[in-house]
């Protein structure tokens, strides 16, 4: 079985490609969607926070005063993090915050996405999009009748006149069948795709 994908030329025409059942033609699972979004955004954080404890501050090799006589309260070390100059008590450390998700899950959290943009018409397929030229301009007479806010464009291969062309619309993001972002995915209002690039999403989710 295959599942009519719209298809859009230059002209405006419209018309359809035939797309594999097994990719765009799953259920949505909601759970495994948000859990691939979670952690493609944990991925991307940086983890590089960091705060010095009472190991890594300077000073303190020396007890500040004796321990009895002086009226004051004892003290050993003037690291401690009750002083001005101590360190933290609980201090931020370098970590990662990668979560683990099995290829199956990956691959079908894909799927899932990919079958709801074709069920709420926010896929098409177009072989017209890439400009003649590096221009801003021609781009965006492309891209008029789509009439959406955030629009991400899946190609097969880089296209350096769609890259220049892309680079100044803030609204239009590029990328590559093969490095395709659930997160992209989702926030898009359209997708575009080519027809070499669903060819070869089936090839990699199949």
């Amino acid at each position: 079985m295959s599942v009519q994908i719209p298809a859009l030329n230059n002209q405006g025409a419209t018309a359809s490609v035939e797309g594999a059942d097994s990719i765009f033609g799953q259920l949505f699972n909601e759970t495994l969607v948000h859990q691939l979004v979670v952690r493609y955004l944990a991925g991307a954080r940086s983890g590089t926070k960091a705060q010095k404890n009472r190991s890594d501050v300077s000073g303190g090799g020396i007890k500040p005063w004796r321990q009895k006589g002086t009226g004051r309260a004892r003290s050993g070390t003037l690291r401690s993090p009750i002083w001005r100059t101590g360190g933290v008590t609980f201090a931020a450390r370098p970590r990662s915050f990668e979560q683990k998700l099995n290829k199956k899950m990956f691959r079908s959290g894909l799927r899932s996405i990919l079958s709801e943009l074709v069920r709420q018409d926010r896929l098409v397929v177009s072989n017209d999009i890439f400009p003649s030229a590096p221009k801003t301009k021609e781009l965006i007479a492309k891209l008029k009748d789509l009439d959406a806010k955030r629009i991400l464009i899946v190609a097969d291969s880089i296209d350096t006149n769609l890259i220049l062309a892309s680079r100044n619309i803030p609204y239009v993001e590029v990328t590559l069948a093969e490095n395709l972002s659930p997160v992209s995915l989702v926030a898009a209002d359209k997708v575009i795709a080519t027809t070499a690039a669903i060819k070869q999403l089936e090839e990699r989710l199949a």
